[in-house]
């Protein structure tokens, strides 16, 4: 088992090490900096109320399920990374490329990419077409965050599961 473990680990690094060092560019650097803070606690809670609160039925009870969507996601986040204290890949790897202000509580998983999915998913249920859209933006979160040398895709992984679970179960309790 651990030498299984000891794979997925060196191949976390490898893909994480791939998309920080190799796909920089001044484009991306610029947009993925802004990007990133879709999943932050600002905007998706911001998001979430505001559309709760001034959308016309069926959207204020999809923003409400947003809401509770973000807020329950952000319990067991706050329990893995208490459980397992993995330390932020531009702390652990040398030539990691960051940009200013870095985070520097623990990895795993990662809380914005869990935001941003626990956030639109319910949008996404609510009218299957939004796929096209929010989807993009959930994944492209997740992305910067790998790409700005905060979190290892398994971080990314755990937080897109995290947020997809709590939002569907949520929409699920609507039911």
């Amino acid at each position: 088992m651990s030498r299984l473990f000891l794979k997925f680990q060196d191949y976390d690094r490898n893909v994480f090490m791939w998309i920080n060092g190799r796909l920089h560019n001044r484009f991306m650097n610029f947009w993925l900096y802004y990007f990133t803070h879709l999943g932050g606690a600002t905007s998706s809670i911001a998001i979430s109320l505001l559309i709760w609160l001034l959308a016309p039925a069926p959207w204020s009870t999809t923003g409400l399920q947003a809401c509770i969507a973000l807020a329950v996601s952000h319990i067991p986040v706050a329990i893995a990374k208490k459980l397992y204290p993995r330390i932020r890949p531009y702390l652990a790897l040398p030539d990691t490329i960051t940009f200013r202000n870095p985070l520097t509580d623990h990895s795993f998983p990662s809380g914005h990419t869990t935001a941003i999915f626990s956030v639109t998913v319910p949008f996404m249920t609510t009218d299957p077409i939004l796929l096209l859209i929010l989807l993009p933006v959930a994944l492209i979160v997740g992305f910067s965050r790998i790409y700005l040398g905060l979190h290892y895709p398994s971080d990314v992984l755990a937080g897109a599961t995290i947020g997809t679970l709590v939002a569907l179960a949520t929409v699920a309790f609507w039911s």
